[in-house]
């Protein structure tokens, strides 16, 4: 069962349950050195922090990363503890069960789809968590089904908070909580707007 959940800032969250849990670990503020598993959406330096990983990692800390960090990822944590991964495929690392969903955006050259870049749906000791990643609302989303879902709502980059509620309200999910907003891209009413769109 899932202890805590929590966006540190941005898109950076801190899930902990039996392991510790990180998606895309950014603007750290203390030496936690507590990470079981890193999870990295994509290569942009507000969600790929060497940095910010080295704040929270640890001894046999595995990452999970797409293609493009690989080769960086691995000078973090050696060759064995890094697994690449590519969009919509499902894995199992250790213990851990998961699948990649596509994350891109459709009009704009920030995240491009051929760039493989991905949101995860991990499963963690039975609940399903969904973190989007930097996307769009996607037509391949609309049947994801979770537990808590992290949708940015910011904007620019990624979709709106408006786009974000319309996936909200369109997925399976028992709670959905915003992020990438109010620090780098998004006013911070964002959040209060997106979930008053909530169905």
């Amino acid at each position: 069962m899932i202890k805590s959940y929590n966006v540190l800032c941005h898109s950076s969250i801190k899930i902990e349950a039996d392991k510790t849990i990180y998606f895309d670990p950014f603007r750290i503020k203390e030496e936690f050195h507590d990470a079981n598993y890193v999870f990295c959406t994509h290569s942009h330096y507000d969600h790929f922090s060497p940095e910010d990983i080295r704040k929270v990692m640890k001894k046999n800390t595995k990452l999970i990363v797409t293609k493009d960090i690989t080769e960086k990822a691995i000078d973090l944590v050696g060759i064995e503890n890094v697994a690449t991964v590519e969009p919509n495929k499902e894995y199992k690392l250790d213990e851990i069960e998961f699948k990649t969903t596509y994350a891109y955006n459709r009009n704009k050259d920030f995240h491009k789809k051929e760039n493989n870049w991905v949101g995860y749906i991990v499963d963690i000791e039975g609940e399903k968590v969904y973190v989007a990643g930097d996307t769009d609302n996607l037509e391949e989303l609309r049947d994801i089904k979770c537990d808590i879902a992290f949708l940015p709502v910011g904007g620019t980059y990624t979709m709106n908070y408006k786009e974000a509620a319309q996936l909200a309200n369109g997925i399976d999910a028992k709670i959905k909580i915003p992020t990438h907003y109010g620090e780098i891209v998004g006013d911070k009413e964002d959040g209060e707007e997106f979930k008053k769109l909530l169905k």
